[in-house]
């Protein structure tokens, strides 16, 4: 199965610094396959034939631990899961100059469908729940007046990972590129 393992919080505002060459050897050495990391925000693809997420996630928090010395969250999600997102994701939401779309990856004690009661949206903002994740859509010039600003600091914001749409978009590829290679190796 291949899966994306995103972290939380490292590379921040120079907080908890990763290095994307040294995480690649780490997943490698507990036995992750064909391992693809991607900017530095922690977004590694892999191959595990383990099919408990819980499981993958423990294994790359010790790991984290071991060769960095960081508590770090990582947040797992299979090919499907993840194709379910991207597949919900509007062509037309895109991050420019003139838009910004975020992808909000929730941890299980937030993802379901009530996570939007908890988030108080503002007339500006355009939000999809899919399972997993809320997809979250504003024009850049009404980004101060989004309800996503106020997120910062709460039990929700603890219990998310955000990466843009282009980001999602791109590990999508490369998640699938991987798989290409695995049905046709």
């Amino acid at each position: 199965m291949i899966y994306v393992a995103l972290l939380r919080g490292i590379n921040v505002g120079g907080n908890n610094p990763v290095e994307m060459k040294k995480l690649k050897t780490s997943f490698e050495s507990i036995g992750f396959r064909n391992v693809v990391t991607y900017i530095n925000s922690g977004n590694i693809v892999f191959e595990e034939k383990l099919q408990n997420r819980d499981v993958i996630a423990q294994k790359a928090e010790e790991a984290i631990k071991r060769d960095f010395q960081l508590d770090v969250k990582v947040l797992i999600r299979d090919f499907n899961e993840f194709e379910t997102i991207c597949t919900a994701l509007p062509s037309g939401w895109v991050k420019n100059e003139r838009m910004r779309t975020d992808v909000m990856f929730l941890w299980e004690k937030y993802d379901s469908p009530e996570v939007l009661e908890k988030l108080k949206i503002s007339p500006v903002d355009n939000v999809i729940y899919v399972p997993g994740a809320v997809l979250w859509n504003v024009e850049g010039k009404d980004y101060s007046k989004s309800s996503m600003v106020k997120l910062v600091g709460t039990d929700l914001y603890r219990n998310i990972t955000i990466r843009n749409v282009n980001t999602v978009r791109k590990i999508f590829q490369i998640m699938s590129d991987i798989r290409s290679g695995i049905q046709s190796g």
